[in-house]
């Protein structure tokens, strides 16, 4: 039975996906991912449904792992202040080299430093007791990472270290909170690495996008990967590769970071080891970084009126079964969908048995809304014809025969993966615009057109810093950088007509 889904969703009170603002927060919890209820503001509670979802996110990245050999650690929660301190030198002193122009090793540290000071959450009692040394919540793990990696690297034997950690992290969020996308208490996946020299640091930074790579693969969505402009990149970073999404509303959201340190942390830290010839050198470093964003783009990316829409490789249900009783052989139908439910589980599939005492069209509106990417439906004339029937979350129904029951879902997977991913391409390429040329004449800019809110704009650009500025300045727009795959062929840079095989992305952040 098909229903007009308009009136329904109305009905249900979902608002449409045109208004993304309200479609999103309605969808995490009618989808009961999570809920915001609890009385800490940005500190969402995770739900059975969407913690489920997060752990399979989580067992892809950790397969990656393990495939190209990180070893997983878990560090303490609590970092002591000193280390803060540490790490706000280390990076004012590299911010300040970087706007001079100099080498960091010509600068002296100096006392007053801003860094993560604002962001995070402090300890300074515990019990009665005041602490004379302060604590505070990790908002990250490079410096109590880094006081371990000097007790643990000793000589070239010990390299390279791959480490990664999936925890939780915490930043004080200003800014207004939104579920999974800017949050307080954050879900955080980092892989710290050392390394022998440069070289090896950027292999595994070239490994690390060939990750990204596979599980935005798995996700289904299509991303723009870009070398971050130097004002946009973490100054205790060489370099950063970021990893953006492009929403609903043509903004971007970035879900992925990578970071070449080269040996700047190490000789914060004094991370050294020995090498062939017993000299003392310092290690070169990278992380990779991710977080529950993961989830939100995918809800953002997928879901449509009706709900969300599950990559079958994260979907904590990947089919529903629906049994359709008539008055009587309904015990036939029953036992069967139990036989059919047993099956797909002993092939490893992640399935629920709905036979809850309600309409049938009802428990098709539950599932729509939580995304499962297939449902079955078996009535008495389906038994009687030996065959069951299976409706997309992506559209469209085909009836199987009961003998194929694990080939035809398998196959009615992979038509959904192949759906998401078409949708998801063709969103993305109809939100990326070609940029209009730019008129730069000393320092007044002018564009030939205003951009519009709500697309990326790609250009071929072989300006400098203060030219991206002046374009920051004037669109409202950010740049997001240079893209890590360039223009094949030469093309004219939009500001100076230069050719060029720089291509540059500006959006909407979020």
């Amino acid at each position: 039975m098909s229903m007009s889904k308009s009136p329904a969703a109305a009905k249900r009170g979902i608002p449409s996906k045109e208004n993304f603002k309200e479609w999103y927060p309605f969808m995490v919890e009618a989808a009961e991912l999570v809920d915001k209820r609890y009385p800490i503001k940005g500190m969402d509670v995770w739900r059975p449904y969407g913690w489920k979802t997060m752990r399979l996110i989580d067992n892809l990245t950790h397969d990656e792992m393990e495939r190209t050999d990180h070893e997983e650690v878990n560090f303490p929660l609590l970092i002591p202040e000193d280390l803060l301190d540490k790490e706000n030198k280390l990076v004012s002193l590299l911010k300040k080299a970087r706007e001079a122009g100099v080498d960091p090793s010509e600068l002296r540290l100096e006392d007053d430093v801003e860094g993560f000071a604002k962001e995070v959450y402090w300890i300074k009692h515990a019990g009665e007791t005041k602490l004379d040394k302060p604590m505070f919540l990790r908002p990250t793990s490079e410096t109590a990472m880094y006081t371990m990696f000097p007790l643990w690297i000793r000589s070239h034997a010990d390299l390279p270290l791959k480490t990664y950690q999936i925890v939780n992290t915490f930043r004080y969020e200003t800014k207004q909170t939104r579920s999974f996308i800017r949050v307080r208490e954050i879900h955080f996946f980092e892989a710290h690495t050392a390394h022998v020299d440069e070289d090896d640091a950027t292999r595994q930074i070239n490994e690390d996008l060939e990750i990204v790579k596979n599980l935005m693969e798995k996700l289904n969505f299509p991303v723009i990967v870009t070398k971050r402009p130097v004002w946009d990149t973490f100054p205790g970073a060489w370099y950063t590769i970021a990893i953006d999404v492009i929403m609903p509303d043509g903004r971007t959201l970035q879900v992925a970071s990578v970071h070449h340190y080269r040996d700047q942390w190490a000789k914060a830290f004094d991370v050294k080891y020995e090498d062939d010839s017993g000299d003392q050198k310092y290690v070169h470093q990278t992380t990779y970084g991710m977080s529950e964003r993961l989830l939100g783009a995918t809800v953002a990316t997928h879901g449509d009126d009706k709900g969300l829409i599950m990559p079958p490789s994260i979907a904590p249900i990947q089919v529903v079964i629906v049994p359709i009783l008539s008055k009587d052989g309904s015990e036939e139908i029953i036992s069967a969908v139990n036989e059919m439910a047993n099956e797909l589980k002993s092939e490893k599939v992640r399935v629920k048995l709905d036979d809850r005492d309600i309409r049938p069209g009802q428990k098709y509106y539950d599932w729509e809304i939580k995304g499962v990417p297939l449902r079955i439906e078996l009535g008495p004339r389906d038994l009687k014809s030996n065959s069951f029937m299976c409706a997309r979350r992506t559209g469209e129904k085909s009836s199987y025969n009961l003998q194929e029951l694990i080939s035809s879902v398998r196959k009615e997977l992979d038509i959904v993966n192949e759906h998401m991913k078409e949708r998801a391409k063709s969103h993305f390429n109809q939100h990326i615009k070609k940029m209009p040329k730019v008129e730069i004449t000393g320092s007044t800019i002018s564009l030939e057109q205003k951009l519009e809110d709500g697309f990326v704009y790609e250009m071929a650009f072989e300006g400098n810093d203060a030219e991206a500025e002046m374009i920051e300045k004037e669109t409202g727009f950010s740049l997001l950088g240079e893209s890590t795959s360039p223009y094949s062929e030469k093309r004219k840079c939009v500001v100076t007509g230069k050719p060029t095989h720089n291509k540059v992305f500006l959006a909407k952040t979020y």
